[in-house]
């Protein structure tokens, strides 16, 4: 009976054995201007004795971004993350589970405690996303921007039935964005098109050039750049048989509604046009608004939204006045540093983490696409639209203000003489479109919803509407 006790007492306490060191899943959390987004890091051994990694960022959709470098040490750990520019350095801690650290990035330094975990972190859930097999065809298509010497890559839905159906070409937001759009652990596009195609409408979207599938150098495009990507892939619409050619729109969402009427004053092959949370406003003007609104809603004071608009003003002054990259960027550190020299400590703190990101963003302060969107007024290339037009905004929108951008759009079709426009601001959506309490950026992920069955069905109701006698 001793013996029994003994084994038993044990088994029950036995437990399997510990990885090495520093083996295994990772995870953390980042908090980003009052946004958390949750980090993981995937560790393993090989048999030589290398350790390998890879990245997740569950709350952005991404998984399995490849570690370049992971060196440990005493101790010591370094994992470098070339494809984001980023890096983490940590110490291992004295319980073997914690490792107390900091993640580098963009010129941000912030803090960032991992802990060892036994199981990865569950997907979010996405109820809205499809489940193959669809009930409309689905085919991978590959066509070329000949004027920029790129091919862009895609995805087709087709309905299944006989016939030429009306066609949506899909143009994403700001940043290099994959077809689906995805975003926060969410992918609008793949549930905006598979609810359109269930409807009767095709739906062509793309991977925004150099991205996925496709070819080109995103780093030195402007939103122009990306207009003559929607032209090609109009071109690519009309030679498809399945396709009426009369028929063919464009849907834009955020720097994408700048977009769409940008390629439709180019061709008469445009019938229709959405644009979902488009600007009516300067670049200038959204950022200042946007900046401002986000601030609110994390809590920050009106002295540090102030403060911010202050130094947002002098940094975009130098962006339009000074072509050359080398000397902007010279005079924006000068002016950060003069700014934050001004400030007394308590002041300094609050706006100090704003002002050096815009250190450590430099390069993207100073691109080609940055400099076009900032002063690139969107009334002129809407005033020349005569399609069809509808305008949404969410009224909880925070990015793309609804108020202000709505009626500058309105504005500019009415004194371009188009009539046939429909303009909606929608209850409770954000800049996704989803429904939300605040609309927040730090509710995206949150959010189980991708995108408003309401703005589902409304754009699906206006398209079939526009061309269901063309």
């Amino acid at each position: 009976m001793v013996f029994l006790t003994i084994f038993t007492v044990a088994a029950f306490n036995d437990s399997p054995a510990r990885p090495t060191d520093i083996e295994g899943i990772w995870q953390g959390t980042l908090k980003v201007s009052g946004i958390e987004l949750r980090i993981v890091f995937n560790i393993s051994l090989r048999p030589d004795g290398v350790y390998t990694a890879t990245m997740d960022s569950p709350d952005q959709g991404a998984k399995g971004i490849p570690v370049d470098s992971v060196t440990y040490k005493d101790g010591k750990l370094r994992l470098e993350v070339k494809v984001v520019q980023g890096f983490y350095e940590g110490r291992l801690q004295a319980d073997g589970d914690t490792i107390q650290g900091q993640w580098q990035q963009s010129g941000l330094n912030l803090p960032l405690e991992l802990k060892r975990s036994d199981k990865p972190i569950p997907p979010p859930k996405r109820p809205q996303e499809p489940k193959k097999p669809y009930p409309y065809l689905e085919e991978e298509v590959v066509y070329e921007n000949s004027k920029a010497k790129i091919k862009l890559a895609g995805t087709l839905t087709l309905p299944k039935q006989e016939g030429s159906f009306p066609a949506a070409l899909l143009i994403t937001g700001s940043g290099a964005q994959d077809r689906n759009e995805t975003v926060m652990g969410h992918r609008p596009f793949l549930v905006l098109a598979d609810y359109l195609t269930r409807r009767g409408i095709a739906v062509l979207r793309v991977d925004d050039r150099g991205v996925g599938g496709s070819t080109g150098d995103i780093s030195k495009a402007t939103s122009e750049d990306f207009a003559q990507d929607v032209l090609a892939g109009i071109e690519y619409l009309k030679s498809r048989k399945e396709i009426n050619p009369g028929q063919i729109g464009l849907i834009g969402h955020s720097e994408g509604g700048i977009i769409a009427p940008m390629a439709a004053v180019k061709s008469s092959d445009v019938a229709f046009i959405v644009l979902m949370a488009g600007t009516g406003l300067t670049g200038e003007e959204i950022l200042y608004l946007q900046a401002a609104l986000i601030a609110r809603a994390a809590g920050a004071t009106e002295e540090t939204i102030a403060l911010n608009r202050k130094g947002q003003e002098q940094i975009f002054t130098i962006v339009k006045q000074e072509s050359d990259d080398q000397i902007a960027e010279k005079k924006i550190e000068k002016k950060i540093n003069e700014l934050l020299a001004e400030l007394p400590e308590e002041q300094k703190k609050a706006i100090e983490t704003v002002l050096e990101a815009q250190k450590g963003q430099m390069k993207r302060v100073l691109s080609p696409w940055f400099r076009f969107f900032v002063t690139y007024d969107p009334k002129p290339a809407l005033m020349k639209v005569k399609c069809p037009v509808l305008a949404l905004n969410g009224q909880k929108d925070l990015q793309v203000p609804p108020q202000e951008n709505l009626r500058a759009i309105e504005q500019a079709l009415t004194a371009g003489g188009n009539k046939r426009f429909t303009i909606k601001e929608l209850p409770d959506l954000n800049h996704l479109f989803q429904t939300a309490r605040t609309g927040s950026p730090t509710e995206y992920s949150k959010i189980e919803e991708t995108m408003s069955p309401t703005a589902l069905k409304l754009i699906a109701d206006w398209i079939l509407k526009q061309t269901e006698k063309r």
